[in-house]
């Protein structure tokens, strides 16, 4: 059986460490206009779903890296590639001079919206903490990550939790149950700088951003009310994403003729996230998506789930 330890349980340094992160879906997603530094501020609800990134990291004299699963032959090897970013970062962060060879092996759609190149961060950080022996605290390992992309601090924590600042400033939400969502995948992925780029052209400059998480959302997720959180899912990025690929129109309009309480383009999609009522409400629509032809293909998964966790 696969068990998963917390990092502080891990005790010598092992020659190898295997170690599982989660994707993400936004269950709601505030934009604000883009600042002097480039960046917009957000406020954003994360729900880490059980999809998965592992990451193997074995002692090595130098730093390398291997990707395997669907999708890989799309996923950058070069000095880009977030996990490569977030070994180097460790490095310089704990004066390690080690190096490491890292397997990564896809479970999260790539390029789809739901940070599976930050799951792979996260996943790196967590193994050659151990791998190396810093031993970090998490906070400090959520630190180093968010010097990485606004989205790794959550794939780090996992569960559920309200993102404010470039998203990387988390507080946990409270949740009761489990949540089932059917996943639309798209062949070709979207260009997340262009999905703001166009979010900034059609937004007024001066629109408001609310002041905290949606208190239908929230109130949702504390009764485990799956028909209320599907009604109040909310994404400012969507009507972007959807003008620069309208086909995402049809998927969602067939997930909803499936019965979806909810749907949503995840982050800055493509992918697209329906709600189901239980697992297998979530199969079925799925299973009607992928009939009706409008994706690529449909995977089925359940949150909230931990983050990054070493596999033993």
């Amino acid at each position: 059986m696969t068990t998963l330890k917390h990092l502080s349980s891990v005790g010598e340094q092992p020659a190898s460490v295997l170690v599982r992160a989660p994707g993400k879906v936004n269950l709601s997603l505030h934009v604000g206009p883009v600042g002097p530094d480039g960046y917009h501020p957000l406020v954003t609800v994360f729900q880490a779903v059980s999809l998965y990134e592992d990451v193997r990291a074995t002692a090595s004299e130098d730093l390398t890296l291997a990707v395997q699963g669907p999708g890989a032959e799309l996923v950058p090897t070069d000095e880009s590639n977030l996990a490569l970013r977030a070994a180097r970062a460790l490095a310089e962060h704990t004066g390690v001079e080690q190096g490491a060879h890292l397997e990564i092996t896809k479970g999260v759609p790539v390029a789809g919206g739901m940070a599976g190149g930050s799951a792979d961060a996260a996943a790196t950080l967590v193994a050659l903490d151990a791998l190396w022996g810093t031993g970090l605290l998490r906070e400090e390992l959520c630190a180093v990550g968010a010097t990485l992309g606004a989205d790794v601090p959550f794939a780090l924590t996992g569960h559920t939790a309200v993102g404010t600042g470039r998203g990387d400033t988390l507080t946990p939400a409270m949740v009761h149950g489990q949540f089932h969502w059917a996943f639309a995948l798209r062949s070709e992925g979207l260009s997340t700088p262009a999905v703001f780029r166009h979010f900034d052209a059609i937004t007024e400059n001066d629109h408001d951003m609310p002041d905290g998480a949606d208190t239908a959302l929230m109130s949702a997720l504390r009764a485990g009310d799956a028909e209320r959180l599907g009604a109040a899912l909310s994404n400012d990025l969507q009507a972007s994403a959807l003008d620069l690929a309208p086909d995402l129109r049809e998927t969602m309009a067939a997930a909803r003729t499936a019965g979806a309480l909810g749907v949503i383009v995840s982050g800055s999609g493509p992918t697209i996230a329906a709600l189901g009522r239980s697992r297998q409400h979530a199969l079925a629509i799925a299973a009607a998506l992928t009939v009706a032809g409008v994706c690529e293909s449909a995977v089925c998964a359940s949150g909230p789930v931990p983050g990054a966790r070493v596999v033993v």
